[in-house]
Order: structure tokens, then sequence, then C-alpha cells
């Protein structure tokens, strides 16, 4: 026995399974993680820089099984899914304890009255009640390893649901054992076919239901290995189960349902860990049209939606977001199967000009390379093909070709080609004998070649031989239903590995220790304050951001002294500590050219200021710079990943074109170089109508310097944002012409 104490426990088990009439799905999810480890290191901010690798052998394959609230009661929900986990823990190999206050046997096996009672210390603990808690703490006392919480009523359902899971999140974390759940299903315990070989997925679903597609990938031979239900995870979580797939060898791909992150830092530790093994992860994300709870008082914070943060974030760290299920499926399937490539040139082939003309349309659209095949071997293929026919890329063979020998000798003189990494075979319809020929024929050639070759089997039957038995039967062939999804599957497949040829995790050089820098700017923070134009272009020196030349007076007198120091043209602004916008309200002045116009500008400046009721720290007389591209750099606070950098047009275009991008600190010059590539607007740093290129490498260090202030400044600053920054011509630098910061 594991434990001599009984009347109380059995008792209160008692009253909690007779109390729910033997149904786990009436009660409660707590966000909290078990703490970090003292050995793993931190980043400048205390945050980790490695992912916990949750050791899960134990709940995969646990040795030992305990079932709560066990039953074999027809007509009581606990008794299926006792049924279901009898016939699992056979398959596993595992011994089974069913626990019951009342029952002597269940389904034959002898039954415990009680946690207590257990005759071994098990791996794993399924509790079928209404209210896990109370279970929670008598599991802790007989160093159970997991346990798995059907029960509902938790996070989902409102505050107090939450508060009720935030109960058990603390509970789970004190007695030391991991928790799948609360709000989970039987998914983990499902029958995963034994007869497929080659790699698999490992599929991870916040609602069951969603996992079905993939599950079902079996039936078309592609393995799948797990399946991690993660309900309202109010301890294990998405990122948890990313880590620990990550690590094992038979895994070829990650597919994920995810209704909601519980931690963005811990996600991107995760994806960082499955990016640096090369490991692709595959993300249905919901909520795109989801937007930030708080209304942002900067241009950065209005440009940065709460989707926009995780839509770049994965992109960040080499997560494939898909839209769809269907996508889901297929992305998932082929990543998880396809060898690395030897190209990325894409060749589109096909028995008709118009299918190849409009795949080729398509895919050029979503960015694949269609390489114009050489002189040479467009002369090769026309051994085969009428010398009418288009074979420079797509390849049109007229129909003919493929239903004798000259269909072989085609698909392999394509493949010969040392920039074709991938070929596609679009067949709108079954038209046999031709179309089971070619279907052999593209079969028969994978075998024998390092290339992908995919198919779109376009008949709304599938029922055909050449489908069901020929390509589904090869397990080298990608076979796909629509056009829209093996272009998003071909290009995730070509972009992850040309992610993870050179991928160096950020983390790895993610500052450690405070900056000189940090020192000075602390010192400037003013705690739930917005900071004057002046103060927060302190802020920026303190980093190593230029700013103009300027200095800050309270008379006018002191203005035509400054405007003769810093040199004319100059420009006059309102400086305090509640203005934002200054421009709406009259308060910059622009190309001031003399003492007298100096005179008038402060005098003016100051009126609206007391008109307005805004108090001013003074007026700024600063360097008036006219010529460059004006972009918009600044920080921002998000919800799930904490701070983050966005760089975007500026000036009045921040407003007009919402063109930016976003990344989560930390990233390097590769990152922020990416960021600009990504601006609807880039060509204007490289010069149009004849204006010089912009000086893009000092654009790149302010946004590092930026990171490196989001960092260190995390918890401190709520808010920055430069706009505009005018980048200068190439060589001369970036100024930040204003700057708008709040701390927190």
């Amino acid at each position: 026995m594991l434990g001599s104490t009984h009347g109380t426990l059995t008792t209160d088990f008692r009253a909690r399974v007779e109390a729910c009439g033997e149904s786990p799905r009436t009660a409660v999810h707590s966000s909290a993680a078990p703490s970090a480890d003292d050995a793993v290191p931190l980043d400048v901010s205390g945050r980790p820089l490695h992912a916990d690798v949750p050791d899960l052998d134990r709940f995969f394959r646990p040795e030992s099984v305990a079932v709560i609230g066990a039953s074999d009661a027809e007509g009581k929900p606990n008794t299926g899914i006792t049924r279901q986990l009898i016939a699992w823990a056979e398959r596993v190999g595992a011994r089974l304890h069913p626990v019951h206050p009342t029952r002597p046997t269940v389904f034959g096996l002898t039954c415990h009255a009680s946690v207590a009672d257990l005759p071994e210390q098990v791996d794993l603990a399924v509790l079928l009640v209404a209210d896990p808690l109370p279970v929670i703490e008598e599991l802790a006392e007989t160093k159970v390893k997991f346990a798995v919480a059907f029960a509902s009523g938790f996070a989902e359902t409102g505050d107090a649901g939450a508060a009720a899971q935030e109960r058990l999140g603390a509970a789970v974390r004190r007695s030391g054992l991991r928790l799948l759940g609360p709000n989970t299903n039987l998914n983990a315990f499902e029958e995963f076919r034994e007869d497929l070989d080659g790699p698999a997925i490992a599929l991870i679903t916040q609602s069951g239901h969603q996992g079905r597609p993939v599950y079902t990938l079996q039936e078309l031979g592609i393995r799948l290995s797990h399946w991690a239900p993660t309900g309202n995870e109010a301890d294990l979580e998405t990122a948890d189960f990313i880590s620990y797939f990550a690590e094992q060898p038979e895994v070829g791909a990650i597919a994920c349902y995810v209704e909601g992150l519980k931690d963005g830092r811990s996600f991107l530790l995760a994806a960082d860990r499955a990016a640096r093994n090369g490991v692709p992860v595959v993300a249905v994300k919901v909520g795109r049209t989801e937007t930030g709870a708080r209304t942002a008082a900067s241009h950065t914070g209005k440009l940065t939606g709460a989707d926009t943060v995780v839509d770049a974030a994965m992109r960040q760290f080499g997560v494939i977001r898909v839209d769809g299920l269907d996508e889901l499926q297929d992305t998932a399937a082929l990543l998880a199967r396809a060898r690395r490539p030897k190209a990325d040139g894409v060749v589109v082939y096909s028995i008709s000009g118009g299918t190849g003309a409009h795949f080729s349309d398509l895919a050029t659209e979503a960015g694949l390379t269609l390489p114009t095949l050489s002189q040479a071997k467009q002369d090769e293929l026309h051994q085969w093909i009428p010398a009418y026919l288009n074979v420079a890329n797509p390849i049109d063979n007229g129909g003919h070709p493929v239903g004798d020998w000259r269909g072989r000798k085609i698909i392999d003189a394509i493949l010969a080609d040392p920039e074709v990494g991938v070929l596609i075979c679009p067949i709108t319809g079954p038209f046999p004998p031709m179309s089971d020929r070619l279907a052999q024929d593209l079969v028969d050639a994978a075998e024998q070649s390092d290339k992908l070759i995919c198919v779109i089997w376009g008949s709304p039957v599938g029922t055909e031989d050449a489908y069901r038995t020929t390509l589904l039967g090869s397990s080298r062939v990608a076979t796909f239903r629509t056009f829209g999804n093996c272009i998003t599957a071909v290009r995730a497949y070509l972009g992850h590995h040309r992610f993870t040829a050179g991928y160096r995790s950020p983390f790895e050089d993610a500052p450690r220790t405070p900056s000189p820098s940090y020192r000075k700017a602390q010192a400037l923070m003013r705690p739930s304050q917005q900071l004057s134009e002046h103060a927060a272009k302190q802020l920026l020196r303190a980093y190593g951001i230029r700013v103009p030349r300027e200095q800050l007076v309270t008379s006018a007198a002191a203005a035509v002294r400054a405007a003769g120091l810093v040199g004319y043209p100059v420009v006059m602004k309102a400086s305090g500590p509640q203005l934002g916008h200054k421009t709406e309200l009259g308060l910059v002045k622009i190309g001031l050219t003399s003492a007298s116009q100096i005179r008038d500008a402060y005098r003016e400046l100051t009126d609206i200021a007391r008109y307005e009721n805004v108090p001013l720290d003074g007026i700024l007389v600063c360097q008036m710079v006219e010529r460059g591209v004006e972009m918009v750099v600044g920080v921002t606070q998000d919800d799930l990943f904490g701070p983050t950098v966005t760089v975007g047009l500026g000036g009045v275009l921040v407003e007009v074109l919402h063109d930016a991008a976003v990344r989560v600190p930390p990233f390097g010059e590769d990152q922020a170089r990416a960021m600009l590539r990504e601006l609807r607007g880039h060509a204007l740093l490289e010069g149009v109508r004849g204006a010089p290129p912009a000086d893009v490498d000092a654009l790149v260090e302010v946004v590092l310097r930026i990171q490196r202030m989001a960092l260190e400044l995390g918890d401190e600053l709520s808010e920055l944002d430069i706009n505009p920054l005018m980048v200068l011509p190439r060589g001369q630098g970036a100024v930040a012409l204003d700057a708008l910061a709040i701390c927190r």
C-alpha cells in the first residue's frame, strides 16, 4: 500500500464521485507554469533562454495507470471512458488500476477504494471526477508523475471558472506532478496504426475534434505518433509538447491547432528548439480578427494588434501558420515525409496548356520560383514533345506522350535538371488509360529520385484506382486534391528548409547583463508617466540613437540664442509630459529663419498651451532635418510576448498605410533587415524618382538599439514611438526627429 490513512480520503472521494453521478464533465484552468530551474540561463530581463523539455515518456508510455472514478455501470459516462482506457493500457503494456469508493471490481479488474489504496506508485492518473482539485492534493502524497483532468467548467466559462482553474494550477505546482487539462478529452489515448513507417506527425490540439482531419491521414498511409489534447492548459501547454516532440526521432512534423497561447515566451522557446532540430511546426491559430485589448497612445501601438504580433512571432521562429484544417493536414503531411530539397526551382508539368498556365500563375503569385528551363533542356524535351508546345516552364506535353514510353522519359529529364527541386503535375480529371499511366510513371520516378514530386488529383470523385491505389499507395509522391493546398504546402516545404538551413537561435546572443545605457536610461524613467519629447529624446541618446541638435528653452530670448547655436532654419515645438501628437494642436512651427519669427513662434506656442491647459517643461528649438525617408520605430507591450519592436513607414503615412513589420526580441541583424523587406514601401529606402538610396545600415542599427532598450526596460517601458525617424541618404545616418515614451 502507498498510504495508510483511509478514512477521510475515502469518505471525501466517495462523496465527490457519487455527487457528480460519475460524470467528469461538470467542473474547472490556471495559467501559471512550474517555476524555472535556477540553473536555466536568463536574459537581461530575467527570462529563460532555453525551453524546459518535460520528460513525457511516462505520460505517453506509462507502466502503470490509475483511473479515478472508473465505472462499468451501464449508461454512465465514465463507463465508456474506462473501457477505452483499459484497451489503451493493454496496447501500451501498462498495468491499469481502477479507483472507485464503492465498487469491488470494474470490468473484472480489482478496484481500489481510494488513491491511498493503490498497490503501487503509478505513472499516470486519469481523473474522471467533476472536481479534480481535491484528488490532485491526494495524488501529491503518492508521487504520481502525471494526471489528466477531463472536467470542464473552468476558464472557458468566465471569471469564476478562471479563478477555479488558478486554484487547480496552484495545487498542481505544489504537488510536483504534471497535469494535462482540464477540459481535455481522450485523444491522447487513441489507437494509432502500427503498420505504417517513415517519419510521423505529432499532433497538438486545444479542441480535440479539430485534430480529426490530421488523425485520419493514417487512412492515407501517413503515420501519426502522438496526440496531445491540451484543453485549458492549467499546467502542461502547447509549448511543452512542441519541445518534447521536437526531440523525438520518429517525429517528422508537428501539427498544432491553437485557440490561445498560454505564454508567448514559452511558445517561442519551444519553436526555437524545433527550429534548431529542423523539425517543422505547422499551426492553425484561430483569432485572426481579434484586436488588441488596450487602446495604444503611440503610432506603434496602433500598428500592432494582438494577432499581428502572433503572426510575426510565428514567422520569426519558423512556425508555419496555415488558415484551415485541410491546409494543416496537407502541409504537415508533406513536411513530415519529404526529403530536403535539392533546389528551390519548381516545374509545372501537365497535359494541358491551360492547366499549366493557370497553376503557374497561382504558384508565382504565391512566391514560388518557376525557373525558365535552359535551351538545352527544352531541346531535350522536344525529342518527345511536339515542337509547337511550350516546354520552358510550365511544360505542356499535349497529352499523348503520357500514354506511352515517352511519358517516363519526360519526367526523368525534368528531374535531372539541377535547377529543379520540385515537380508538380496537376491532373484536373481522370482520363484512363492515360491518367493511369501518368500516375504510375510519376510514382515510379519518385521512387528513384531524391526530388519531390507532387500531384494534384482534381477529380471530385476520388474513387479512381489511379488515385486510391497508385498515388495514395506511394510514400514518395505527395498527392493533393486542390491547387491551393498544394501551393501552400510546397511553399512551406521550401521555406522551412531555407529557414532551418541558416538558423541560429536568437537566444544564444541575447544580452544577459544590463548595458551602461540601461543605467543612464533608468534614471530618466518616471513610473506611470508619459515623458516629454525632450526627456524621451534623452532616453534615445542614452542608447546611442541620434537626435537633432536642439535646446529646451523657457523664454523668447533664450529661444533666439538657441536658434543661433542650433543653426537656421529651425523647428520649434512645445515639450511637456502630457503632449502626444503636437501637430494637431498647432504646437509645432517649422522652417523658422529669423529672430522675429522665433519670438513670434515662442509666444504663439505658449499661448496655445495655456489655452489648451497643457503643462509644458519648455519649448524645444531644434535643428531642421528635411531630406530623407520618414520611418517609424517603436516598442509596445504585448500581453503574450512582452515587449515587441515595430518598424514601418513614418510621418503621415503611418496613419494611412499601416505598413509595418513586427518582431519579438531577441533578434539579430538578419531579422532587422527582414523586417524592412516585408514593408510594402521598402522601395522608398532604395531610392525612387531620383531620390538617393537611404542609409539602411543606420536604420538597422537603430532597430537593434531599440531592441536592446526593449529588453532592458521591458518591465519599465510601456510604449516608445520614434516618428518620424528620418533616414538620411546612404552614409549619413538616421535622426529621431520626434519621440514619445510612456513608462509603466
